[in-house]
């Protein structure tokens, strides 16, 4: 999607009107290998029938000598969907799903995997394939990657004698949002809200001090959300950022007001359409360098099938879509940057503004790496819950984390 998707936590499956709709979704006899009709869900209902998204599918057809029957779901009923699919045995032959999925739908026994399927996966850059990888299986292939940086508003830097090329690490950034603040302007907005999105946003930060998921208590942790709870005591974050959205957080830096945004790759359309200058630099780490910032972005993958000799069309239909051209035409379609580095090199030289971003994917890593599959959820629940009470004032940042920790262990 143009956005990562943060309702992938699953809703109850169990409801006879999804299955219902599952079923008649899927009636074009996915379990009938002679049936010529190869059907393909996706988390895209943006794009209509007459879009470059659609007409590439179309092609891959053409290309595997089948017909494709697409549908486009929301990204939460898609996933409700393929779950209920595979439980009637009439899964989709083609799922496109957002990648913190993968590691659900793989240990319900819905997904083939790459050595099952055959699917070539050697020219995808290893830290995003990562997140669609489960107990050493791989499950799909990556179609492209969304991440986080820091945008800026070039004017409020020059008016604060702030060069965004001396922001390195967290201290000379926060050395920036004085500058800023003295100059009586507003410093950083970001999102912090208690959901999915909120995590998101502030795992470049938990990251980049050296914290682990597994170890929300850490030292390192407690100095990503002290750096947080600073900046709001400090001024140079508004409060607002406790229930800001990515897209409340945006709007934000778009009325001018603001020298810094956090948020990601989704936003360069409307950046082209900010009344100011802008620019972007990847979110530093702690020590220096670029942050490891979280992938959003989709898999494309083969579920299981009654009938396995549908699988070499599907295989046919998989490697049309991340044929390194056709990756290149798809993710500026969706403004992701591609997982094959060849095709990065591409995006950036068609696009010097690409630069950055195509620098903080390949530093970024899948929010259900390190083995953590389906854990991810409730370790991410209690991250944001921990990151509400630090910023709300309710829990100072270490007494927040520790809690975190102790929900995390029990849930």
């Amino acid at each position: 999607m143009t956005r990562p998707s943060h309702k992938w936590r699953l809703a109850a499956v169990a409801v006879t009107a999804l299955a219902v709709a599952a079923g008649s979704a899927c009636s074009s006899s996915a379990d009938d290998p002679g049936d010529a009709a190869y059907v393909v869900w996706d988390p895209y209902p943006q794009f209509a029938d007459d879009s470059q998204w659609v007409a590439l599918l179309d092609r891959c057809g053409t290309s595997a000598g089948v017909t494709v029957e697409r549908t486009g779901y929301d990204t939460t009923d898609l996933t409700n969907k393929a779950l209920l699919a595979a439980q009637q045995g009439n899964s989709p032959d083609v799922l496109i799903v957002d990648n913190p999925v993968i590691s659900t739908l793989a240990e319900a026994g819905t997904l083939t995997t790459t050595d099952d399927n055959k699917l070539d996966v050697s020219a995808m850059a290893p830290n995003l394939l990562g997140a669609g990888q489960s107990e050493g299986k791989t499950y799909g292939v990556p179609i492209g990657a969304n991440t986080l940086a820091l945008y800026y508003n070039k004017d409020l830097l020059t008016a604060a004698s702030v060069d965004p090329a001396t922001i390195t690490d967290w201290t000379s950034l926060t050395t920036a949002l004085t500058k800023v603040k003295t100059a009586g302007k507003k410093g950083i907005t970001f999102s912090a809200i208690g959901t999915e999105e909120g995590s998101f946003q502030f795992l470049p930060w938990f990251w980049g001090a050296g914290a682990q998921l597994t170890s929300l208590d850490s030292p390192q942790a407690a100095s990503a959300l002290t750096l947080w709870t600073d900046w709001l005591k400090q001024g140079y974050a508004p409060n607002s950022v406790i229930n800001n959205t990515q897209t409340t957080s945006w709007q934000e830096f778009a009325t001018g007001d603001y020298a810094f945004a956090e948020n990601g790759t989704w936003q360069l359309a409307n950046a082209e359409k900010l009344g100011f200058s802008y620019g972007t630099i990847a979110i530093p780490a702690s020590a220096g360098g670029p942050a490891p910032a979280p992938t959003g972005g989709e898999f494309v993958s083969i579920p299981v099938q009654k009938s396995t000799e549908r699988y070499a069309t599907s295989q046919k239909l998989v490697t049309c879509l991340t044929s390194a051209d056709n990756l290149l035409t798809t993710d500026t379609t969706l403004s992701y940057v591609a997982p094959v580095t060849a095709v990065q090199d591409r995006q950036a030289a068609a696009d010097p503004k690409l630069t950055v971003w195509v620098q903080a994917v390949r530093a970024a890593k899948g929010r259900t790496g390190d083995n953590l599959g389906t854990k991810y959820p409730k370790i991410s629940e209690a991250l944001w819950t921990a990151v509400q009470a630090a910023l709300s004032g309710q829990k100072s940042p270490r007494e927040a984390l520790s809690a975190a920790q102790a929900a995390a262990a029990t849930r």
